[in-house]
């Protein structure tokens, strides 16, 4: 949010960008006494791309899928614990999710941010957590973790091994995560249009998308308004 209010505060011109992902649909809900309001201070310009969460634990637990991972749960109710990187954030609210659809008990650690959970689901310090892919493909290809599967309705391209949540049984859990970019609300339309155009420009060249998919991300683009429709769905909803 401080850095939603720096770009609240910047002038209307379209040098001062604000890249977001889909948490921030979330804020007006559980951030009531927010100083800003994404539907109303902030323009969009491109959705950049479309990323997945992946459900991970230390490669030492001794499952390899979903349905045996919540027997090995239950087997120890309250013993476990699943981390995020803080209260609010997608990996705290899968895994709430995940208690209420599944049964299982474990407790929520929260820390101040995902770079901080990772060390602690490698070493078992935690049992589990929900996180982007961009953040542990590396460290699922290497060995160092082991995603048990994807919170997605398709496989995602960077970790074609990995089922889905659709796949496990739980399609209500399926979720998607999203990135874009958005200006100051007032930003002048041709501005706006010569930002987007930039970006779609950007994201069709094979470098990019190449990048984007080697971390899990469906590249994006469109028009703004495609963006901004998203944007106001998913605080909506």
């Amino acid at each position: 949010n401080l850095i939603g209010e720096v770009v609240a505060r910047a002038p209307a011109d379209g040098y001062t960008l604000l890249s977001v992902t889909a948490p921030i649909a979330a804020s007006p809900a559980l951030l009531p006494s927010a100083q800003i309001m994404i539907e109303t201070d902030f323009a969009p310009v491109v959705q950049v791309g479309t990323t997945y969460n992946v459900l991970v634990v230390n490669p030492s637990t001794p499952v390899r899928s979903l349905p045996e991972f919540i027997a090995y749960l239950k087997k120890s109710p309250g013993k476990h614990t699943f981390s995020s990187g803080g209260f609010g954030t997608p990996a705290h609210l899968l895994g709430e999710l995940f208690k209420l659809e599944t049964g299982v008990q474990t407790v929520h650690v929260p820390y101040k941010a995902n770079t901080q959970t990772i060390p602690d689901i490698m070493n078992g310090t935690n049992t589990y957590q929900f996180i982007t892919a961009v953040a542990v493909v590396d460290l699922i290809k290497t060995g160092k973790l082991r995603a048990l599967v994807a919170m997605s309705r398709k496989r995602v391209p960077a970790l074609p091994e990995v089922p889905t949540i659709v796949e496990s049984g739980y399609p209500q859990l399926a979720s998607e995560d999203w990135a874009g970019i958005l200006v100051k609300s007032g930003t002048p339309a041709p501005v706006v249009a010569s930002l987007n155009a930039a970006f779609n420009k950007a994201i069709k060249t094979d470098k990019v998308r190449e990048t984007l998919s080697k971390v899990g991300t469906d590249p994006g683009g469109g028009t703004p308004e495609a963006f901004g429709k998203l944007v106001n769905d998913e605080v909506k909803h």
